[in-house]
């Protein structure tokens, strides 16, 4: 099939290549406009333009992809499906109906839970034992389009913002190719959404990282891990940002004896802060400043003892 492809990120990369390598003709792939990026502000292609100027593919990256030139353009192209995957614009409705069969989105999660921008870290930091990736027919609202097909894709208990992306993005490549078989035999099927079962998953920013240790200890793990990598959840020691990207829960049920935030026990690998309920073991952080490491190694050079408080 002639197909245009739309994505930005690293999760839309998989989609790319697997779709390339199954043959499919790529005639175009839309996606954002380069970035400044790092000191020296140097322009920064988007994983998708990487991958497709790998593969010599034509790349476009409109600022606005609803300017009448840019449909034509599009049209030009004669695509017979457009997949889209986190892309980063909303869609017109005259991009919309253009292919023969349909605008399709990679989408990563069981819709219509968790519409949005940041389905994969949010199921973590909810609690959810599984999500999975949905392929629908795109329609004017957010991801609100008629569903195709889903896959399911355990969580595992110290599962990452991270490790849950690579896992979706291999899920995701594998139900395209699958979807789009469909549409090419004429078997793809559409299952309306209940609106009623979704919730929105908004984009990541860093301000929701904040370790707010009056909360239980459970809900703080499952913060951390789903914000690991990025934006990652952080604290205050001493006057300096300390982010946390790995911690074990103490005490689950326990109430607070201490101050929340105060640190009441420490080992040569680890040292455990007090939550509103149980305890968090601090075993990987960042100081200002400093390398990612293990606490083990953190600690050799700096000095933490019970009584310390985080946060202030």
């Amino acid at each position: 099939m002639r197909i245009i492809f739309m994505g930005t990120p690293d999760f839309a990369v998989q989609v790319l290549d697997a779709i390339i390598k199954e043959g499919h003709e790529v005639v175009g792939v839309y996606t954002q406009p380069d970035k400044p990026k790092g000191r020296g502000k140097s322009m920064q292609f988007t994983p998708v333009k990487e991958k497709a100027v790998e593969y010599d593919i034509p790349v476009y990256q409109p600022i606005k992809v609803r300017e009448p030139e840019v449909v034509e353009e599009m049209k030009q192209l004669q695509p017979d499906v457009i997949v889209v995957v986190a892309f980063g614009q909303i869609l017109p409705e005259t991009i919309l109906n253009l292919p023969p069969l349909g605008c399709i989105n990679v989408h990563a999660s069981l819709l219509p839970k968790y519409r949005g921008a940041a389905p994969i870290q949010r199921v973590i930091i909810d609690g959810e034992k599984e999500s999975g990736v949905t392929t629908m027919y795109m329609a004017k609202g957010l991801d609100t389009g008629d569903m195709i097909e889903k896959t399911v894709v355990p969580i595992d208990a110290k599962e990452t913002g991270g490790s849950y992306h690579d896992k979706l993005a291999v899920a995701g490549a594998e139900l395209c190719l699958s979807t789009l078989k469909k549409l090419e035999d004429g078997t793809a099927q559409r299952t309306p959404q209940d609106d009623s079962q979704s919730c929105y998953a908004h984009m990541l920013n860093k301000g929701m990282g904040v370790l707010d240790f009056q909360k239980s200890a459970v809900e703080l793990e499952r913060l951390i891990r789903g914000l690991n990598p990025w934006p990652s959840a952080y604290t205050q020691l001493q006057g300096k940002t300390l982010k946390v990207f790995e911690a074990d829960v103490m005490d689950e049920n326990v109430a607070a004896t201490a101050a929340p935030g105060t640190v009441v026990a420490v080992d040569k690998k680890s040292f455990t802060v007090q939550c509103g309920t149980g305890a968090l073991k601090i075993l990987s952080l960042q100081l200002e400043g400093k390398k990612r490491m293990e606490t083990a190694a953190f600690l050799l050079g700096y000095t933490i003892t019970p009584g310390m408080v985080l946060g202030e």
